[in-house]
């Protein structure tokens, strides 16, 4: 950071951290995060590959190009690519997430710097800082903004992501400083994402990841090519901050504050269910109690839940008891502690229009309300509790006291992998095209790794 004074606008600051960045030095536990979210990321986007709304995108975005829809044959412009590969990995809301602020970086980066990468031809290690300042400038806004985008009714992952992906497609182009803070500016005006979907269930919210992908793409794009934006769109007074998180009072050593040293996107999580991150405590907790006692015993099901989670996963109660339809239930607790509770799981399976009006199911999730915890400490931790008041008058409760798949309980790279797996099955395709995603992930990384990323991304897709 020498080359910049303490009080330069902090994008151009950015743009001078990662114009130096070496791939090389980049701590080992960053290099695994980046290659876990890949695996993840690539099976997730071949798992919604035959779904409508993936189905739509590829009639709607068709400019052709060099760039791979994954787990097609198609082979589109880079905007056209992320942008489809983007919606798909976000789609069934089952990508990685974050612990600060529910942020998913994954399918929103990754999309974007591979194409990025696949356009230009460039290399495993290019691609790997890509991915990492990506990732990092993502989880670093969401720890900035906490409950703030989203209680002003946008959702993070879409814009906070188009600043993610435009800092991770700069890295990788290797952008000069001056380019990177201009590509920023710019992806301030792109970004963009309400939460309405809320009301019916309906498709946007798919699309956010896939938009900021896109806009990413096209901002360094224009800045590369000498379109200027403004350097203070974080701090600026109309800035990024001031439009989608004005209830924030912001401290920017968040984003400038140990920049190289401290890698909050080593802290990356994997979700178990397909399901909105919030929930994912919940479900657990209510498996356990399937153990413990019958459903005909349950008289009531009440859950403690922090504040910030209220409006988008338990209100209005009546309609999250009953969802509309299966991506409606997917921010919905009621739904997702009831399938948990009598199905055992809440995988992609879990969320069909079958499982929706299970009559079985719908009767657990009419049990269940909530009251707000004033000590609960989401966001930054992700907790559930669950208290079942039985039939003879006792009360048995279980408590999960973080997310499965997070910092305190992490995958392991086998649950991963048959993560990934099970999504390709999921999608149709050979399951055993899971282990060539892991070996292209682990490749990035390889310093004598001289091909070029669109010759090792389809030789590990092939089979698809």
């Amino acid at each position: 950071m020498s080359s910049t004074t303490p009080h330069a606008p902090i994008a151009t600051e950015l743009g001078a951290w990662l114009e130096a960045l070496d791939s090389t030095r980049l701590p080992r536990d960053v290099e695994r995060a980046c290659a876990d979210t890949v695996i993840d990321t690539l099976g997730l986007s071949i798992a919604a590959r035959n779904s409508d709304y993936v189905n739509a995108l590829r009639e709607s975005w068709t400019a052709l190009g060099p760039c791979t829809v994954f787990g097609s044959d198609k082979r589109l412009d880079a905007a056209s690519a992320a942008m489809i590969n983007g919606t798909a990995a976000h789609g069934e809301d089952f990508d990685n997430t974050f612990e600060g602020c529910p942020v998913h970086w994954g399918a929103v980066v990754v999309p974007a710097v591979i194409a990025a990468a696949e356009a230009h031809r460039l290399s495993g290690s290019q691609t790997l800082i890509g991915l990492a300042v990506g990732g990092e400038l993502m989880c670093r806004l969401g720890l900035l903004a906490q409950k703030g985008v989203h209680t002003a009714g946008f959702h993070p992952t879409a814009v906070l992501g188009a600043m993610g992906a435009t800092a991770g497609v700069a890295a990788a182009l290797r952008l000069t400083r001056d380019q990177t803070a201009n590509a920023l500016g710019i992806a301030g005006s792109m970004a963009s994402g309400i939460i309405e979907y809320l009301a019916d269930g309906s498709w946007t919210k798919r699309m956010h990841a896939g938009w900021a992908a896109q806009s990413g793409l096209r901002a360094a794009s224009m800045a590369r090519a000498g379109f200027t934006g403004p350097a203070t769109v974080f701090e600026g007074t109309h800035g990024l901050l001031h439009g989608f998180a004005p209830s924030v009072t912001p401290d920017f050593e968040t984003l400038r504050g140990g920049l190289g040293e401290t890698w909050h996107v080593a802290r990356t999580a994997f979700k178990p269910y397909a399901c909105g991150t919030m929930t994912q405590p919940f479900i657990d907790c209510a498996k356990r109690l399937a153990e413990r006692v019958e459903a005909a015993a349950i008289v009531s099901l009440h859950c403690r839940v922090g504040e910030g989670t209220v409006h988008r996963l338990w209100e209005p109660i009546a309609l999250k008891r009953k969802p509309p339809n299966p991506y409606a239930a997917k921010f919905s607790t009621p739904y997702c502690i009831a399938v948990g509770f009598v199905r055992g799981n809440a995988g992609l399976a879990e969320f069909t229009d079958e499982a929706v009006r299970d009559a079985a199911v719908l009767d657990i999730a009419n049990r269940v309300s909530f009251e707000i915890d004033p000590d609960d400490e989401y966001p930054r931790n992700y907790t559930g509790s669950i208290s079942a008041t039985l039939t003879d008058g006792s009360v048995v409760e279980e408590f999960q006291p973080y997310m499965r798949g997070g910092s305190r309980d992490p995958m392991s790279r086998e649950e991963l992998v048959a993560k990934c797996a099970a999504n390709i099955a999921y999608g149709g395709v050979d399951a055993r095209v899971a282990d060539a995603v892991a070996d292209f992930a682990d490749s990035l990384a390889e310093a004598s790794n001289s091909d070029t990323i669109d010759r090792a991304l389809g030789k590990a897709l092939a089979p698809a």
